[in-house]
């Protein structure tokens, strides 16, 4: 028989305590089958005629619920079929409201989605104040609404404003913001959490009405309707109409207010099935599947080792970055190494302006910021590198000098410490030609900021050991990072599938599309920022360095149009200089139109924006079929999370894999060949894609 997940129990005093333990489980979440388990439950409470009132808790020491199990959804063939199992939560929670007791959350650790809409059930909430307690309704990341309850609940508790940015952001709340919405009733420490609740499940059940007069300026439809006006445009300004889960939530809290809590719920229900069998929910949905099982790879076959001091040679933008998650997310012991003071003093300051914020924004206090600054130190000597278990090099893209930091590191440190460069170009092995022990060396590409990018490719090249990449691949994850074991080419794999996409994209410049056509057309196909705001933001000296190597590995489709030496002889290197393709001294966002002179360019718009996103995705999707032909990457999986992570590929398509399955590898490969007939042959469809599309296979 199968351990139920929730257990009771009674103290003298008049209170129940119910339990949540999910039996082999690290984490609470819920499943379809506890719904035989809770009616049980509640059948037993129901003989208990003495009780007063009953505490919820979690039987886990770091986590209350993180949600509902999404496994459940794959198993759905139909709306339906996911509208029943919605309808099932929203009746478990109602019989749990129902209860003719006080019954109190005591909230300690994440309680997301499914786990915040229990509480939501519940009469009152205490929450611990510690650091990992958080709070938050994360559906529409996977594409989905709250199913159980949660768009009508939680605005008639916090109002419509606040809970539709929680609704429409998936954005978590610390403890005291969640006391400061009116989420929870009061924060404790977490040594008197279950005391606290306690006592207050000993006092009168509050009552509870479903009025609406308080959601939003007092009930006025007008004040309504700006609430709801505002938060779609806010909402939208990024997401661009690409994810139908946000008009849905709109739409489903506007239908509870205005009929009822009980049409709302089951306005919910359908809508929640609905959405379930959208292209984009599934393909968010395969995302977090796929980050969930890498979090358990270890990347080679051996036992990584243990680290506790990491050195950074370089205190620029990369190595201030890689400093901070070091030392603020991983907590490690940060030694900095760098040429000048200056450049020590500069990593220093960028770590303190982001503790200083958060410092501001009250999410640490001063005493933690001074507390983890102390863990960064600095020199210009190799003094406090000697004993570090790992060196992060980050220092200036030439291969000579990275080889002389390999040699100085060797010098300087164990024969067991890892040297790990921070490269975006250069090939791993040139870096390790003189090494000693070329065995510890290793590619750590970061993407920047640092500490903003989630993706962090790992490059091993020939001879490195299973031992190192084991090692660098734990050490990225607790830097907060979804790394990728990558081959050691030219271009890796995020910069070889992106320089195709920016190269079609300054091929259109050229041909008199005018920049904020372009970049729009790409923001509105999925992309966080247009191609040639990403190549103001990158630098066009990178751009212009990174390209003849790629071209002289990899051949002539990575020929760049023949713009970067105009552009760096009039100074336009991008927002680092002050000039590129758009104005930095202005407030809106504006093209500086004395480029197109420049180029010799007249700008005319001649495309249309489909035709823009399918030129430069398919260049996109054509060199991805080839990096995982080639073994640069090891999966279709491993790709599409590179993409999306990394260089922010739309993630309700899923990953250029994912998209490729999609459209249907034959459609992709008729694609290629009609504009290879229009405009060239770096449009043809690689072999890889035309034997599969012959064989009618699929990545997934």
């Amino acid at each position: 028989m199968t351990q139920s997940a929730f257990s009771l129990s009674f103290g003298d005093n008049g209170i129940g305590w119910l339990k949540i333990d999910v039996a082999n489980e690290k984490m609470n979440t819920l499943q379809a089958a506890f719904i035989e388990q809770v009616t049980t439950v509640l059948t037993e409470l129901s003989t208990h005629t003495d009780l007063k009132g009953l505490v919820v808790y979690s039987g886990k020491v770091d986590n209350f619920i993180a949600g509902a199990d999404i496994r459940m959804l794959a198993d759905c063939e139909t709306a339906t079929e996911a509208e029943a199992l919605a309808i099932k939560g929203q009746q478990l929670f109602a019989a749990l409201e129902d209860l003719p007791i006080h019954v109190v959350a005591a909230i300690h650790g994440p309680c997301l989605g499914g786990g915040l809409e229990l509480v939501l059930a519940c009469h009152s909430r205490i929450c611990s104040d510690d650091d990992i307690t958080r709070l938050g309704l994360p559906e529409v990341q996977l594409g989905l609404l709250p199913g159980s309850g949660g768009t009508q609940r939680l605005p008639r508790l916090i109002g419509v404003a606040h809970s539709l940015e929680l609704m429409l952001t998936g954005k978590q709340v610390r403890p005291k913001q969640a006391l400061k919405k009116g989420l929870v009733d009061q924060v404790v420490p977490q040594s008197i959490l279950l005391q606290a609740a306690e006592q207050i499940a000993l006092t009168a059940k509050p009552i509870r009405t479903h009025s609406f007069q308080d959601w939003a300026m007092a009930g006025n439809a007008f004040g309504r309707s700006v609430v709801f006006d505002q938060a779609a445009k806010k909402a939208q300004q990024k997401a661009r109409g690409c994810y139908p889960a946000i008009d849905a939530i709109l739409d489903t809290v506007k239908y509870g207010l205005e009929k009822g809590i009980e049409q709302g719920l089951e306005q919910e229900a359908k809508v929640f099935g609905d959405l379930v069998m959208t292209a984009e929910s599934r393909a968010l949905r395969n995302i977090f599947f796929a980050t969930t099982a890498m979090k358990k790879e270890l990347g080679a076959e051996a036992k990584p080792k243990q680290v506790n001091r990491i050195a950074i040679l370089g205190g620029g933008l990369m190595g201030g970055g890689i400093a901070h998650v070091s030392a603020i997310k991983a907590g490690y012991a940060v030694r900095i190494k760098d040429i000048t003071n200056d450049g020590i003093q500069h990593a220093l300051a960028y770590n303190y302006a982001i503790l200083n914020k958060q410092c501001q924004r009250r999410i640490i206090r001063k005493s933690q910021l001074q507390q983890q600054m102390l863990r960064i130190t600095g020199s210009t000597d190799y003094r406090g590198v000697v004993d570090a278990d790992v060196v992060i090099e980050a220092v200036f893209e030439d291969v000579e000098l990275k080889q002389q930091m390999v040699q100085e590191i060797e010098a300087n440190t164990s024969e067991n410490t890892i040297f790990a460069t921070n490269t975006s170009s250069i090939p791993i092995h040139k870096i390790a030609a003189n090494a000693q022990r070329p065995e510890n060396i290793i590619g750590l590409h970061y993407f920047s900021p640092v500490e903003k990018m989630p993706l962090v490719e790992v490059i091993p090249h020939a001879t490195t050991s299973a031992t190192t990449i084991a090692t660098v691949v734990a050490l990225a994850k607790k830097q907060g990072k979804t790394p990728i074991v990558v081959a050691d080419k030219a271009g890796f794999y995020v910069n070889r599938i992106l320089a195709p996409y920016m190269n079609e994209a300054a091929h259109l410049l050229l041909a008199g599309e005018p920049i904020e056509h372009i970049d729009t057309a790409l923001l509105n196909f999925g992309f966080p920022v247009g191609p040639i705001t990403l190549l103001d933001e990158v630098g066009v000296d990178i751009g212009a360095k990174i390209s003849p190597i790629l071209e002289s590995e990899l051949g002539e489709r990575f020929a760049t149009p023949a713009m970067f030496e105009q552009l760096q002889q009039d100074g336009r290197r991008g927002r680092k200089s002050g000039k590129g393709f758009y104005l930095y001294n202005s407030k809106n966002k504006e093209v500086d139109k004395s480029v197109y002179t420049v180029l010799g360019v007249e700008p005319l718009q001649h495309l249309t924006e489909v035709d823009i996103a399918v030129r430069c995705s398919l260049m996109m999707l054509n060199e991805a079929a080839r990096c995982l032909d080639e073994g640069v990457i090891k999966s279709a999986r491993d790709g599409d999370i590179g993409a999306i992570f990394g260089i922010g590929f739309p993630p309700f398509l899923g990953g250029p894999f994912s998209y490729m399955d999609h459209l249907g590898i034959d459609l992709v490969v008729d694609m290629m060949r009609e504009y290879s007939d229009l405009y060239g042959e770096r449009f043809t469809p690689c072999d890889y894609l035309v034997e599969m599309a012959q064989a009618e296979q699929r990545f997934y």
